[in-house]
């Protein structure tokens, strides 16, 4: 598991974006990034242009190694379709990711913490590995002993984020269906993600 070194929301004002669409985030007060030389107006390079956006989509799922990252990307290459589509899938279907996308827990870094600890089950075993992949129909519930949490009952009772249209959720019994494989339009980012510019960063 790769550690997050940083402010999480350090992430978001190095980027220039509220990359959650949190309303905690620092970014909603100062607009530029941090330390001593955020207000220089920098013009983007294609280079720089394709980096932002490889981080942008590395940081939203909770800062994700990149080693890790670009095995994602290696494996969206082997399948057949679009790159960037099959990147997104591939993203989408880390368990962390879907805890995050099911309300579980008000984080993807609390969700990553959140199945490393094996609060999670998937087709009711326990599941401690967060980048698992999830399948078209797996069920995925947070454990009994887990569901009284004060992080999970803060995330349920949150207005902050709307469900994903590709699961099943069942808010009260913390149980939820992965229905189907979504396509970047269905992904409910705050800011606009551009997977197309991952694939001519890696294409280099």
């Amino acid at each position: 598991m790769s550690k997050r070194q940083e402010s999480k929301y350090k992430i978001n004002r190095r980027l220039g974006v509220n990359l959650w669409g949190r309303a905690k985030s620092p970014l909603n007060r100062r607009e530029y990034g941090p330390g001593q030389h955020g207000q220089r107006r920098k013009k983007p390079t294609d280079y720089g242009t394709q980096l932002m956006a490889k981080q942008k989509l590395k940081g939203y799922y909770g800062n994700i190694g990149e080693r890790q990252f670009r095995r994602l990307y290696d494996e969206a290459v082997r399948r057949r379709g679009d790159t960037g589509e099959n990147l997104i899938e591939l993203l989408e279907r880390r368990l962390d990711a879907v805890v995050y996308r099911m309300k579980f827990v008000p984080t993807v870094f609390a969700a990553r913490q959140f199945v490393n600890h094996g609060h999670v089950t998937v087709n009711g075993k326990r599941v401690n590995i967060a980048s698992y992949q999830v399948k078209d129909g797996d069920t995925i519930e947070v454990r009994n002993k887990s569901k009284q949490m004060a992080l999970v009952i803060e995330a349920v009772a949150s207005g902050e984020r709307d469900f994903a249209t590709y699961h099943e959720v069942d808010g009260a019994a913390l149980k939820g269906k992965y229905v189907r494989a979504p396509k970047l339009a269905d992904v409910p980012y705050p800011v606009q993600m551009e997977p197309n510019l991952v694939v001519e960063f890696y294409s280099r």
